[in-house]
Order: C-alpha cells, then sequence, then structure tokens
C-alpha cells in the first residue's frame, strides 16, 4: 500500500466494507479488470498489500491499476449480475472471457396477438418469450415437435389484428385444411381458446410435464361426464403422447420437483461449468461453457458468477442449487447444497459426467486444431502429478524381456513433445548378466543408455520411467548414481498391476487419477517400450532357433535355409518329407543330408 500514488491510496482507503462491485482503470482511463466483493475495502486491499502473486498476469495487472471506481450493492447476488454485466459490456483485458463457438438456438413465443412458437437463434428484446438456450438441437426440435403435436398453433407471419380479421383480410391456408391450424386468420379460433394453448405450450418448455397431464386428466374426465366421448378421446391422446415424452426424458427422481444443479472443473488453461435445469425429477436443459483463465480466479468464484448468469438466462426461479463445490454464498430465497450421497449426489455426479464429456471434445478439437497446445497441456499435467520443476518435453522408458531366462533384451522407447520419437529407439541384448535376473539388467541397460549419451553429448530427457516396482526403480537409481544423474533426472517406476506409481527413497507410491491425460500418457509409454522390446524378444528367439536346427547341417547355408522355410513354412513340416520332396528347393546332397540329420535326431 505504501508504493501506491496518494490518489490511488485513498481511494482504496476510502471504500466502504459493503458489497458491491469494483472497476479497476489504466493510465488511459480504460477499466481492465471489473471484480465483486462483499467487502469492497478488504478484497480491493487485498491487490496491494500481497508481495508476491503466483500468476505473473496478476502482477502486471497490478502495476498497471492507476484509479477505482466501485458500486455498492444491496447483497452479493447484485453484485455477481452487476459484475456479469459490466465484463460483457466493458469487455476487460484481465477478466475471464466465455467462450462459445456457437449461437445456441431458443424456442421463441413471439410478443403478439395469437403468439407464434419457432426456434431461433437470434434473441431480438421486442417482449418476446426466449426459453433456452438448448445446447442440442435434436432436445430443442422435441420439445417444439411435442408443443405443435398438443396444440394447433398457426406458423403464418400474418398481422392477426382484431381490425384485420374483422375485415376478412385473410384467408385460411394449407395449413387449416392439414389440422395443423385451427384458423385465428378467418376467426375460427378465439382468442382465449388460443391463448389457453400458449400457456400449456409455455408449461411444457418449462419441463412441467406434470402440470399438463392433470389438466389434461381433469378435462378428459369432464368430457367422459357429458359424454363428450370424441374429445375424451383425444385428451387421452394427448395424455398418452405427453407421458411417451416423459419416459424419453432423463428422469433422476419425481420426488426432486424443481433445481439447479452446477458443476465445475478446470485445467491450466480454461474453466469449465456445466449447468442444469431439473423440473419434476427430469433434466430439461443442459449446458455446458468454457472460460479462459486470466488471473488466479478460483473455481467457486467461477462457479458462483455463472450460476448467477445461467439462472438468469433459463429463468429459473428454484429454490435450491446442488453443486460440485461447497460454495460460501449467501442468495435470498436460495439454499446453495453440495451433497454427499443419495440422489441429489446422482445429479450432481451426472452433471460432472456431461462436463467431462464436454471438456474431451474441446480438446479434441484443440488438438486437431493446434496439437503442440495439446501436447504442453498434457506435459503440464504430468509435470504436476509428478512434482516435477520443468516440463517433460523428453521422456524415455525402460523394459526388460526373457523367456525363461534366456535371450534376455531390454528396450528403451523415447517420446518427444508427448509424442514416439521412433528413430531415438533402442534395443539393448544383455552382456554382464546370466540367468533371468530384471534387477542387474535394468541396471545394466540404464548405465550403457546414459554412458553413451554422456559421451556423445546428446541432450539427456527431463523424465525416465521404469516398467516395474520399487526394485527395478532401485536398480536403474544405481546407475544414475554411477554417471552423477541423480537429482538431475527425474526418474519414476510404474507398477502394472494398481497402476503405482513409485519415487525412489519413498515406500509409498502415488495414484494418478485413472482418467488423467498424464497417466495415459505413462501407459502408453510402458506399453509402447513392452511392445517394442517383446518384438526384438522375439525376433531373437527365431533367430536362434532358426540356427540350432538348419544351420547345424553340414552343407546347409543361411541362403539355403531360408529357401527351406520359404517353401515348406516350418521346420517340423520338414522334417516329413523325403529326399525327392526336398530336391525340389535344395540339391539332392542337401536334401540327403537334411533327411539324414532328422532320423539321426530320431
Amino acid at each position: 500500500m505504501d508504493d501506491l500514488h496518494p490518489e490511488l491510496k485513498e481511494q482504496v482507503a476510502n471504500l466502504p466494507h459493503k458489497p458491491g462491485v469494483y472497476q479497476f482503470k489504466d493510465k488511459s482511463g480504460s477499466i481492465i479488470y471489473v471484480g465483486k466483493a462483499k467487502d469492497l475495502r478488504k478484497r480491493v486491499s487485498s491487490y496491494f498489500n500481497r508481495d508476491k502473486y503466483e500468476s505473473g498476469k496478476t502482477r502486471l495487472l497490478v502495476k498497471k491499476i492507476e484509479s477505482l471506481n466501485h458500486i455498492i450493492v444491496a447483497n452479493e447476488f447484485e453484485a455477481l449480475l452487476l459484475e456479469n454485466s459490466m465484463i460483457k459490456e466493458h469487455q476487460p483485458k484481465y477478466n475471464i472471457q466465455l467462450r462459445d463457438d456457437k449461437t445456441y438456438p431458443w424456442i421463441c413465443i413471439k410478443n403478439e396477438r395469437f403468439p407464434r412458437v419457432f426456434p431461433t437463434r437470434n434473441v431480438v428484446r421486442d417482449g418476446s418469450e426466449y426459453y433456452g438456450p438448448y445446447a442440442s438441437v435434436k432436445r430443442m426440435k422435441a420439445v417444439i415437435g411435442l408443443a405443435t403435436t398438443l396444440h394447433k398453433v398457426r406458423t403464418c407471419s400474418f398481422q392477426l389484428s382484431r381490425e384485420n380479421i374483422d375485415k376478412g383480410k385473410f384467408k385460411v391456408c394449407l395449413e387449416y385444411h392439414l389440422g395443423n391450424c385451427l384458423g385465428a386468420c378467418e376467426n375460427k379460433q378465439s382468442e382465449e381458446s388460443y391463448s389457453k394453448s400458449i400457456d400449456q405450450i409455455r408449461k411444457l418448455i418449462k419441463g412441467d410435464v406434470d402440470d399438463v397431464i392433470k389438466e389434461y386428466k381433469a378435462q378428459m374426465q369432464d368430457a367422459a361426464q357429458v359424454l363428450d366421448f370424441e374429445s375424451a378421446a383425444r385428451f387421452k391422446s394427448n395424455i398418452d403422447v405427453l407421458q411417451d415424452y416423459q419416459s424419453k426424458s432423463v428422469v433422476v427422481n419425481p420426488s426432486i420437483r424443481d433445481v439447479d444443479v452446477a458443476s465445475v472443473t478446470s485445467d491450466d488453461v480454461f474453466t469449465y461449468v456445466n449447468f442444469m435445469r431439473v423440473v419434476n425429477g427430469a433434466i430439461i436443459q443442459s449446458h455446458s461453457v468454457e472460460f479462459k483463465k486470466k488471473l488466479e480466479e478460483e473455481e467457486t468464484d467461477i462457479l458462483l458468477s455463472t450460476i448467477a448468469e445461467m439462472r438468469a438466462l433459463f429463468q429459473s426461479s428454484a429454490k435450491e442449487v446442488l453443486t460440485s463445490h461447497s460454495l460460501d454464498a449467501e442468495w435470498e430465497g436460495v439454499t446453495f447444497h453440495h451433497p454427499q450421497r443419495g440422489d441429489k449426489k446422482s445429479l450432481v455426479d451426472f452433471s460432472i459426467r456431461n462436463l467431462k464429456f464436454f471438456v474431451l471434445d474441446r480438446h479434441r478439437a484443440q488438438e486437431k486444431v493446434d496439437p503442440n497446445r495439446h501436447a504442453n497441456r498434457v506435459l503440464q499435467t504430468l509435470r504436476d502429478d509428478l512434482r516435477m520443476k520443468e516440463l517433460p518435453h523428453h521422456i524415455e522408458c525402460f523394459d526388460n524381456s526373457n523367456f525363461q531366462g534366456s535371450f534376455p533384451v531390454a528396450a528403451c522407447v523415447v517420446f518427444k513433445n508427448a509424442k514416439p520419437s521412433k528413430q531415438d529407439y533402442r534395443h539393448f541384448n544383455i552382456k554382464t548378466v546370466e540367468g533371468p535376473d530384471d534387477f542387474a539388467s535394468m541396471e545394466e541397460v540404464v548405465y550403457r543408455r546414459y554412458k553413451r549419451m554422456l559421451d556423445e553429448n546428446m541432450s539427456l530427457p527431463q523424465l525416465i520411467i521404469i516398467d516395474g516396482g520399487k526394485g527395478q526403480l532401485s536398480s536403474a537409481l544405481k546407475s544414475l548414481e554411477k554417471l552423477d544423474l541423480r537429482g538431475r533426472i527425474t526418474i519414476v517406476g510404474i507398477a502394472k498391476r494398481l497402476e503405482e506409481i513409485f519415487f525412489p527413497d519413498d515406500s509409498i507410491p502415488i495414484y494418478i487419477d485413472k482418467r488423467s491425460e498424464s497417466l495415459k500418457l505413462i501407459q502408453r509409454l510402458r506399453n509402447e517400450a513392452h511392445r517394442f522390446g517383446i518384438t526384438h524378444h522375439r525376433a531373437k528367439r527365431s533367430k536362434n532357433a532358426f540356427k540350432s536346427e538348419l544351420l547345424d547341417i553340414d552343407g546347409i547355408g543361411e541362403k539355403s535355409a531360408k529357401e527351406l522355410l520359404k517353401s515348406f513354412y516350418s521346420i517340423e513340416r520338414i522334417k516329413e518329407l523325403t529326399e525327392d520332396q526336398l530336391s525340389a528347393v535344395v540339391s539332392k546332397s542337401q536334401a540327403k543330408a537334411i533327411v539324414v540329420y532328422f532320423a539321426t535326431e530320431k
């Protein structure tokens, strides 16, 4: 605070201990950041009372602040709404920004006499009612299809004023003759009857299907009592349509009448929020959004701001909001609940699953557009999970292979920027170890690999992964110590059974989330090392088997042996052949030598 110029220092000191919104401005007077606070003075003072910020952008923001404005509001909820509107209006440089590639569709009930009901992507502030947005066009069409099946509303754009209809300016069209419209343009349907249909459509769009079914049941019974069976049958048909629609909705629990559900997650660059509306136990709307981070925003702050905006957008009046995080918020008439069990917890889990699919889709799209950004995000996650100081752009993974102690080999695979660098893969034939000793074999190949890299002045990896548990990891570590590389390279072991990650000198492993991209990268390295090692091991076994059988026969060289195997496929088949049959491929003397050799072997 002491470093502030007098005018700004005085502005901060004069801030009240009340909820409100503050604006930071730079030298030019432009708004560079908008924030909200329960206590304006405490929140704003915190920017200038800290010596260090984790985010470089926050440090830069504080340096650029020259003046500030503030607006006092009644409560935290009003502060959230005002903050959102100001961010949209001014788009400050340091505020998070909503990233939305699409303009989502809405259902419009037009502000006119005999209102039309139609989908639109353009919201016009003309007094019309808009419901949405719908992330799924299919869902939106299903709702409109249901409404227009049950209620005959017009699709024309005529100005159906009382005066125009009385003058007979319009004639019924084909829609009337098809039974899709009741002919309000020729006064064949009253405004009162039409308004009742619009009221029920409004309820359907809001998800109040049970209320509409109750009304139809009452009307069906009234019609049956006066023996109007044709009308009763029509109401019964409408009830069947609604119940069929209900059965296809995502129903969680009918006892959960009217709640909102919200969940949040983040990666290094973006924060993602899912918001759902639940009415009568059915999820009627689900919408996910993506925000690009700017400063050190807390997930809970972003979640709270998004809930305020989404409730306004979806015109929600639910008194309970279920959330994936505990929120310290007090809104009049609204309760926040972070459920731990039961149907409400299942609802939050459903929101989280939807959000994860949304994030996965965004990541896939980003990977296509900018593969390097995707790779950096995965490597940043891996760095954080393994508590590394630098990004592991260069990773090497080792695996041993042997067959009952015979033909011991090892493999080293190399990934650069999270992708295989196959030209850098290496095979190793074990030279100094006899018998099946995985620990000693690992020690040998790790030493040979990095001794050569040091001798040839090659760049070393940031991360080494050992396929195995504590034993293999300890053996590899011995080689790094001999080469004075311990502490210069991060090294971990991965045990296959539980996917445990072991660190040197730590008997307790860590467990990375099985859905994490960083664990998937480690598994991919491990599997690639196993595949590469097994391929070399099989080739070596095959070569040795080949030598021990055919090349031991006098007069049979490598070329003849290859011709024999090419023609007869296997040694077992060759053993069964006569001299005449073998002579078709090799000379008679060679054929005789083969027959004699295998006869003697028997």
